[in-house]
């Protein structure tokens, strides 16, 4: 993978997340919600809830929003139920997109999905048409206190695979199974994590042509606005 494209891309999709702070709660509120429904409300004995709520302290959403999240996904006075989905498309220029969702309702989910692959230049695919050309991956993205020396001593032990950097700031890489390690080594030895998930990362990342590339970011915008959708990954370099 291309380091340096990988985590050019990050900083922008975090940056373009960041301006969508309602849309970020209403997500997060989701991603807890369906956590807690599988695997119950305690985040010590529930690890895919802990990820869910440190990603929505991580934006900022308030402790009284996230404890209903989770009492809702327990079923405390809310029958609100979502399943997880993955949709998997093409853009134009034919960039490779998945899109991971948490749905109530599957047929509206994905009639507004390929109304906005249509509309937008893309074109919707069936499930494994895509996902072959990407890894799901842990990737915990590390800032303050952290060096690369400091990192392979306490992250490599844990689980962690690979270790990028650029401008201070670091990607760790490992199978999803070993996020929690990961990122509990990483601040048990004082480093600070600005997040942790698992996420597709492209086994091969792609040049699109310069005239197309406005159409993705449409492509990829619109989709986000969706509260249906989680996460939109491309191979776009």
């Amino acid at each position: 993978m291309a380091g340096h494209s990988a985590w050019k891309n990050i900083k922008h999709r975090k940056a373009a997340v960041d301006k969508k702070r309602g849309k970020v709660w209403s997500k997060c509120s989701r991603a807890i919600m369906v956590a807690a429904q599988k695997g119950g409300g305690d985040p010590q004995f529930n690890p895919s809830l802990r990820i869910a709520v440190d990603a929505a302290r991580a934006a900022n959403m308030p402790r009284d929003t996230i404890e209903k999240a989770v009492k809702k996904g327990t079923g405390e006075g809310s029958d609100e139920r979502y399943d997880a989905v993955r949709y998997e498309g093409y853009g134009p220029g034919g960039v490779a997109m998945i899109v991971e969702c948490l749905i109530a309702n599957a047929n509206k989910a994905a009639a507004d999905i390929r109304v906005i692959f249509d509309k937008n230049g893309g074109k919707l695919g069936v499930p494994g048409s895509v996902a072959f050309g990407f890894s799901q991956r842990a990737q915990v993205i590390v800032s303050d206190g952290a060096t690369e020396e400091k990192l392979m001593e306490h992250a490599l032990d844990a689980g962690a695979e690979d270790i990028q950097g650029e401008d201070g700031a670091y990607q760790v890489l490992g199978a999803p199974a070993d996020l929690i390690a990961i990122r509990s080594a990483i601040e048990s030895a004082g480093m600070t994590v600005e997040s942790a998930e698992v996420v597709w990362l492209p086994l091969q990342m792609v040049e699109a042509p310069s005239d197309t590339l406005a159409g993705i970011e449409r492509l990829v915008d619109a989709l986000e606005d969706l509260d249906d959708v989680q996460k939109v990954y491309t191979n776009l370099a």
